[in-house]
């Protein structure tokens, strides 16, 4: 039986799936390019406990937090998929969206994504951004370490996001619902 030759897209896809990272090291596939990650610093994981803190003391809904959580996201055309790993993903609790979920889920029913830049910022600003706005992610919220501001992007239309908003460390930020709170940066200085 005659098989169909695969494509560059699907080789490096099946690349990239069958790949065995190092313990604490994350693989993600971001506009056809692997990119392993090593664990991040502790200013880094401090940053996201903080988010999480706020989010379950002062969100105006119940919402699970999955940190490191694949997501499976439009790339675009006939290219493959892209498989992001954000640092921290939120959905309302009464999706259950974590549960039984396969290692790369759908973006479906997330409400918002995060990420804290670490040693390639511009990846989390550009790259990552149109992926979670493909992947209709209503918000995601950067953590800017280099620049120490906290953006949120919000209104995902194609490929980016219509409507941003940014703060330096300091100040704070208004998340909308689910959320409904104004985040609290100051503790991110």
């Amino acid at each position: 039986m005659a098989h169909e030759p695969l494509t560059q897209d699907e080789v490096l896809l099946e690349g990239f799936l069958a790949l065995d990272t190092p313990e604490g090291f994350r693989a993600e596939l971001i506009e056809g390019e692997i990119v392993v990650t090593p664990p991040p610093d502790g200013d880094h994981e401090d940053h996201i406990g903080l988010l999480v803190n706020q989010v379950a003391r002062r969100a105006a809904m119940d919402l699970q937090f999955s940190g490191n959580k694949g997501l499976k996201v439009p790339r675009g055309g006939l290219c493959v998929r892209n498989h992001v790993i954000p640092d921290g993903t939120f959905a309302p609790t009464e999706l259950r969206l974590f549960r039984g979920a396969e290692p790369w889920m759908p973006c479906e029913g997330v409400a918002m994504v995060t990420e804290v830049t670490a040693t390639k910022p511009e990846r989390d600003r550009t790259a990552k951004r149109h992926c979670y706005a493909r992947g209709g992610i209503p918000l995601y919220l950067l953590i800017d370490r280099d620049s120490s501001d906290v953006t949120l992007f919000s209104d995902p239309e194609g490929a980016d996001y219509r409507q941003h908003v940014t703060v330096p460390f300091g100040k704070p930020l208004d998340l909308p619902a689910p959320f409904s709170f104004s985040l609290e940066t100051t503790d991110f200085v």
